[in-house]
């Protein structure tokens, strides 16, 4: 199926997708998907404004049938997931299981999210006052800005988007540049079951389409209580700031350089898998993708000459003909590539795979063999993120340094270890082990599930987003003192007589 009949199956306008000034093509081949409208400052701030008001009606309706909208959303992408997942495909560059993968994602958001919105539970305090009793309770808090990144298109929308509206707020979102399409394909998907629902007020989710203007324009604008960033460190500097100047939340999920340590009692056929689709799986283009591998000398060689093997078994080609690794986003990300490559080399690295491949057949798109690169230490260029299928590797002796390389870069996101060993792994996980928001042990750093927050420490932001109580960031907390005495007693026992 083509790209326009998928645009036609998703229920997307044709007119927003021509004649457009923003032209849109695909990773994959290089070619032209569409051409889409930009936003301007003003356009962002009338749709705030749209948004301002759809707050005031949809906070006044019960979380439960606010509820009823997302599991309606909800069964929108499972009636369309082949389709959506195949466009995330061609606008994105995964691979097709990927794609589909991604959408099961948010139908899985939108299940926790119907649940969630009869659990949106405060607390009873016992109050120090006779007669008086103390609630906390949560009230819904405004309109939220998404910004998502290309690699994620559609879930990370899905994340915010499903929580907020249960929690009563509307959304305003701002996909990245590079992959509009599917963007507009959710919000017709939003509107079906809007429509379906009844009574949305208008403006309830509403895309904006830019580049880092329009961006800005929702990070300074103080309507929007909540700005929700996904992208790299460099742009969270930026984001955190300029929001906090104003008063407003943030919510960022930036960087991750995630490490796997293989233990010398790992199981290393479990090991190879999760290294390997950590490190190659949407072609190193995940902010949870295993970028350092920490091995025991014990095991190294063997380690090493599995990898050999296993990235030479790695096929990458057209992500929807079955290969296991499609191509990089664009030329910048591949130039970013070649450069870290260098840069490990002239460090005394020795580097297995890289280089371009398929340039003669497809010219336009930027196909990659993974790499990965024996360091002699973890400096340079390992503690940085390159958002590309590069793993570093380096040996440990002891469990304790181990540890310290694992917490040694300014990263926090994901964390595994491969461990038979229960003290190693309990270890891993407790106060002295893993310093990053997700740590895993014989599983790799990617694929987590929605049922538990999502995000990381340190300069990946601090931000959780899905599950576990993500929920509370969209909301605001509220305390309440009920006095139902004759009396008016003070606390601490203060006494004040008129």
């Amino acid at each position: 199926m083509e790209h326009k009949d998928l645009l036609d199956a998703l229920h997307v306008d044709p007119a927003l997708v021509t004649g457009g000034d923003l032209e849109v093509t695909s990773p994959i081949d290089g070619s032209v998907l569409g051409s889409v409208q930009q936003d301007t400052a003003a356009s962002v701030s009338e749709k705030v404004a749209l948004a301002v008001g759809a707050f005031t009606k949809w906070r006044a309706v019960p979380g439960p049938r606010r509820g009823e909208l997302v599991r309606l959303l909800g069964e929108e992408l499972r009636t369309h997931k082949d389709e959506l997942g195949r466009l995330v495909s061609i606008e994105a560059g995964k691979i097709l299981e990927e794609g589909k993968g991604e959408v099961q994602e948010m139908i899985d958001i939108c299940d926790f999210a119907v649940g969630l919105s009869r659990q949106l539970y405060g607390l009873t305090i016992a109050s120090e006052r006779p007669g008086h009793a103390m609630r906390e309770t949560w009230q819904p808090l405004g309109p939220v800005g998404v910004i998502s990144a290309f690699n994620f298109p559609v879930a990370v929308w899905s994340w915010n988007t499903a929580l907020a509206l249960v929690c009563g707020d509307p959304v305003i979102w701002k996909p990245s540049e590079k992959t509009p399409l599917t963007a507009l394909a959710c919000q017709a998907l939003f509107l079906r079951a809007a429509e379906r629902f009844g009574d949305a007020p208008d403006g309830l989710s509403q895309i904006i389409i830019g580049a880092a203007d329009v961006g800005e324009a929702m990070v300074d604008d103080p309507r929007l209580p909540l700005i929700s960033a996904t992208g790299s460190c460099a742009m969270g500097r930026k984001v955190a700031p300029r929001v906090a100047s104003r008063f407003g939340r943030t919510l960022l999920e930036l960087g991750g350089n995630n490490a796997i340590i293989i233990a010398p009692t790992a199981d290393l056929d479990l090991a190879l898998r999760g290294i390997t689709f950590g490190a190659v799986g949407t072609a190193g283009q995940r902010c949870t993708s295993t970028r350092r591998l920490i091995v025991h000398e014990s095991i190294y060689d063997t380690v090493i000459a599995r990898l050999k093997k296993a990235y030479e078994a790695v096929t990458v080609g057209n992500p929807l003909e079955g290969s296991l690794v499609g191509p990089l986003i664009d030329k910048q990300s591949f130039d970013g590539m070649e450069a870290a490559l260098k840069k490990a080399r002239a460090e005394g690295g020795t580097v297995h795979g890289g280089g371009r491949v398929l340039d003669d057949s497809l010219p336009k798109a930027w196909y990659a063999r993974p790499a990965f690169v024996e360091m002699p230490k973890q400096a340079g260029v390992m503690v940085e993120e390159t958002f590309a299928p590069i793993m570093y590797v380096v040996k440990y002796k002891t469990f304790e340094e181990a540890i310290a390389l694992q917490n040694a870069v300014p990263q926090g996101l994901s964390s595994s270890i491969f461990t038979n060993d229960v003290r190693e792994a309990e270890t891993f996980l407790s106060a002295t082990g893993s310093d990053c928001g997700i740590a895993n042990v014989n599983i790799g750093t990617s694929g987590a599930e929605i049922g538990g927050a999502f995000g990381g420490e340190k300069e990946t932001g601090g931000g959780r987003e899905s599950g576990s109580d993500a929920w509370k960031i969209y909301m605001r907390r509220q305390t309440s003192t009920v006095n139902y005495s004759t009396e008016l007693p003070l606390a601490q026992g203060i006494k004040f007589d008129i």
